[in-house]
């Protein structure tokens, strides 16, 4: 009779057990799903010749964005990526520097975000995925001119990861980019509240298994090392986000990477804007430096 009591006490054990790993699973999911932020189209146009375009994902998805031309004579192409909770609009401020200095540009909502569809989960590499997403229908658009991927936080860690698989990116510019993610992960811990051990590593290792991916992999501090393109990495110098600590470790990873530490914070729109000479600057060294290798292209 006590076996039997004993064996149903640990069944029961088991289940609430497995209850609790249940809704902390459901918990986690939803603290770490990003807001959503509609896309409000007011008089920001910045160009006659915007489109709306649409064009599919990794599972069949569909993301929206906006398709801006140049009038000015073409040197190239330009993809912009936004960070997390966010929409194509961040990084709008950059759109008619970059038309202005005739670079067409892609700005578009990774899945979850804005008005494209809705997925399972977001992270940094699905983020990538929509890169290459919007990169392939680029490819098939318009002509094979010089290509520039720029990204805010984690759109901008992302833009890494997928310029490290590629060989077709002329430049890459990150904008307060983290350096890992598990830093990254720790530091969110750390706000709430949660301690390390045990709980915070099976969160870091719970967050592995959903995203398929181990920190270690995708974190741009190893991927860009494996990016042949010039890379310029953007950072606040008050930034209490990322710390500005996370880009000096990314540019001593690599010589081609260039620092540039200005002011603000975690939002660059305000600087970026102010310092977007330099930005044009650099995207069209790398143009010329592409054109000086393969003339052809």
């Amino acid at each position: 009779m006590n076996l039997w009591l004993l064996a149903a006490g640990a069944l029961i054990a088991s289940i609430l057990v497995a209850i609790l790993f249940h809704c902390f699973h459901q918990r986690l999911r939803q603290q770490l799903t990003p807001a959503h932020e509609a896309v409000i189209d007011g008089e920001n146009t910045y160009s006659p010749n915007r489109q709306t375009i649409r064009f599919t994902t990794m599972n069949g998805l569909t993301l929206e964005g906006w398709w801006f031309t140049t009038t000015h004579e073409q040197k190239g192409h330009a993809i912009l990526t936004h960070g997390w909770g966010s929409n194509r609009t961040a990084l709008l401020p950059l759109v008619p520097v970059l038309l202005a200095a005739g670079w067409n540009v892609l700005a578009f909502d990774v899945r979850n975000h804005g008005n494209s569809d809705k997925d399972t989960f977001s992270s940094m590499p699905r983020f990538a995925e929509d890169i290459d997403a919007a990169l392939a229908w680029l490819h098939s658009t318009c002509d094979r001119r010089a290509t520039a991927l720029i990204g805010h936080s984690v759109g901008a860690a992302a833009t890494l990861l997928a310029a490290s698989r590629r060989s077709d990116i002329t430049a890459v510019i990150s904008l307060s980019s983290f350096a890992h993610p598990e830093d990254m992960m720790k530091r969110w811990l750390a706000e709430k509240g949660m301690p390390f051990f045990p709980l915070g590593w099976y969160v870091l290792h719970y967050v592995e298994r959903v995203i398929g991916y181990r920190f270690a992999t995708i974190a741009p501090l190893h991927t860009v090392a494996r990016i042949p393109c010039p890379i310029l990495l953007v950072h606040g110098d008050n930034d209490c986000v990322i710390p500005p600590t996370d880009a000096h470790r990314l540019a001593n990873q690599m010589d081609k990477a260039v620092l540039r530490l200005v002011p603000g914070g975690h939002d660059l729109t305000s600087s970026v804007a102010q310092h977007s000479d330099e930005l044009v600057a650099f995207l069209q060294a790398s143009a010329d430096a592409k054109m000086a290798r393969h003339p052809s292209i």
